[in-house]
């Protein structure tokens, strides 16, 4: 069914925490009917199943809107096909205008809508506001990249002849992104996408779909206020994996960027592939750090607890596992428990708070089957009980909330728990002997994302640098795993799925490349100095 925002699904008196969603979403330009289709700033309800609109804060449920269904998905590819036809050829600068216009508007706009991402998606406040910049980054980024799509010049090996290589718009692109990163990993994609020539068709998660509500007007009010922007430029659907599969299966779509679970991110690689089309793949990361002997540890101490703790341990570059040199493991693990036992647990609306709510139930029972799994394989284990903290705002039960103290897991050795992504705040501490190991035990699990090496050995950070050492694609040095900026590529290998999104050359993947040879001269020698007299 339809839901207005004012409306409750049950007749309980209006909490503060939906008082201020309602607020948020009408600064944000969010219409008072949830819909769950959307061509630019055309809103259309979905014929599909319900999706419920909730907060993991305190559990409340804000009201439900019927999802989109497969005739939904096939118009969104249509509309988006015609809307191609016409803004591959508005020239990239023109392009890179718009886009730099959304990004004043998300400077207008960054506390509302941070606030959106905290209340949806849990993380704390200033993690929201953290990601609302990042959106704002990747526009300025995407500006500068509208005047900056090279080509190559190639020299020719025949008289009178000159090479030449372009980057052509590719086509619609299609985006399906996570709860974690509910406004952030869309932008990536979305404002590279829309410089290189591109339309966007959304599919958030259905965990954080105001959030994806929110971005779509955003844009698509400026794109309704720019001249060369085609209607059908921007598309929004909203759904389960149903959604998604059904975006991977249309061949109105020739890349698929993909960010979530391995699971989810191997139906679409198989689907995409099965029609020749291209997937960008950002999954599942068990990212792990090396502590070495020569390590500044109050670095090691402030750049682990973010990595490992911050957004509740449900960041895809969380810190996982830490290897710690055996001459600092005692102080080390006495340092982190301390300080895990102190951190503040609570509402990510307050300032004082460091970890907000785990996302859902399921993932609270999935942290506690990990720490049982944990113990059993003969883990020590300090934390991961459940909290119940008490919100400063009186009229706020976080009842309702998953809450949990962080975890620390000292083994003597990698243990079976250690080889999957737990989404959840746990921190596996292994004490190592030699660097070698170390780097052997890091490498061996499936994943590929974000690695790091604490040292002031410049010889230990080059070897964990190079082709020997970290195989993620993500090696950093003397900081943590996560919080990555968005001018370097962001991807990994193995599970990881080996995509790249934001900066760098990841513009490369939203394009076609085309190489041109032109004969300027009255003669036609062919290559490799074939003859074929006629």
């Amino acid at each position: 069914m339809e839901q207005t925002r004012s409306g409750r699904v049950s007749d309980a008196t209006q909490t503060d925490l939906q008082t201020e969603l309602l607020e948020i979403l009408e600064q944000l330009g969010v219409p008072a009917v949830w819909q769950a289709n959307a061509s630019g700033m055309e809103w259309r309800a979905g014929t599909g199943a319900a999706v419920q609109v909730r907060s993991p804060i305190d559990g409340s449920v804000f009201g439900r809107f019927a999802s989109s269904s497969l005739n939904d998905v096939q118009r969104a590819v249509e509309e988006a096909g015609a809307a191609f036809a016409k803004w591959r050829l508005v020239p990239p600068p023109q392009r890179g205008e718009l886009v730099r216009r959304i990004g004043e508007r998300l400077r207008q706009l960054k506390m509302p809508l941070a606030r959106l991402v905290t209340i949806e998606s849990g993380k704390i406040l200033q993690e929201g506001l953290g990601e609302v910049q990042e959106m704002i980054d990747i526009c300025d980024f995407a500006v500068g990249l509208s005047r900056q799509l090279y080509g190559l010049t190639i020299a020719s090996e025949r008289p009178g002849h000159r090479m030449m290589e372009q980057w052509h718009p590719l086509g619609p692109v299609g985006v399906i992104s996570a709860f974690n990163f509910p406004v952030a990993v869309w932008s990536w994609n979305a404002m590279l996408a829309l410089v290189c020539g591109d339309p966007v068709i959304w599919k958030p998660s259905e965990k954080t779909s105001l959030c994806g509500m929110a971005c779509h007007a955003i844009a698509s009010q400026l794109a309704a206020e720019f001249a060369a922007a085609p209607a059908g430029l921007l598309q929004l659907l909203q759904g389960s994996g149903d959604v998604g599969q059904a975006l991977a299966e249309s061949d109105g779509v020739p890349l698929v960027s993909a960010t979530g679970s391995t699971r989810m991110g191997r139906s679409v690689a198989v689907t995409v592939a099965q029609r020749l089309g291209r997937s960008l793949l950002e999954l599942g990361g068990n990212n792990a750090a090396i502590v070495a002997p020569t390590a500044d540890l109050n670095l090691v101490l402030r750049g682990s607890l973010f990595a490992a703790f911050g957004t509740c341990g449900q960041r895809c570059t969380s810190l996982r596992r830490l290897f710690v040199h055996e001459s600092l493991l005692e102080s080390l693990v006495g340092r982190l428990t301390q300080a895990a036992s102190q951190l503040p647990i609570g509402d990510p609306r307050e300032p004082r708070t460091l970890a907000g709510p785990l996302i859902d139930e399921a993932a609270g029972e999935v942290m506690a089957g990990t720490l049982k799994e944990a113990r059993a394989a003969g883990g020590q284990v300090w934390g991961g009980e459940r909290v119940q903290p008490v919100s400063s705002a009186g009229a706020v039960s976080l009842a309702g909330g998953v809450y949990v103290r962080p975890a620390i897991v000292q083994v003597r050795e990698p243990i079976p728990p250690m080889q999957r992504e737990t989404f959840a705040p746990i921190l596996y501490v292994v004490p190592y002997r030699d660097l070698e190991t170390a780097i052997t035990w890091q490498n061996a699990v499936p994943q590929g994302l974000s690695s790091a090496i604490f040292t002031s050995n410049v010889r230990e950070a080059e070897w964990f640098c190079s082709p020997a050492g970290s195989d993620c694609g993500i090696a950093n040095v003397n900081i943590g795993t996560s919080g990555a900026e968005i001018g370097g590529a962001f991807g990994g290998e193995k599970e990881t799925g080996g995509g790249r999104e934001s900066g760098s050359d990841s513009w490369k993947a939203y394009m076609r490349r085309v190489t041109n040879t032109i004969n300027y001269s009255n003669e036609l020698p062919l290559a490799q100095g074939i003859r074929f007299d006629v």
